[in-house]
């Protein structure tokens, strides 16, 4: 079902997110938020990754 890949971007999301919230609940908003940037990109790039390195496997 799941592969290696698809935990190492959900693992990396899911600490970009954790990271970002920690920086903002801290004080320093502007890291917060560039981080926050990361969570929506490393999830498109997983998707993509999947798309095109899997796309004859089912």
């Amino acid at each position: 079902m799941f592969r290696r890949s698809d935990y190492l971007i959900t693992t990396s999301a899911a600490l970009a997110f954790l990271l970002s919230n920690y920086l903002w609940f801290t004080g320093n908003k502007e890291a917060g938020l560039y981080v926050g940037i990361w969570v929506p990109s490393l999830i498109a790039a997983g998707v993509y990754l999947k798309l095109v390195l899997h796309r004859g496997v089912r």
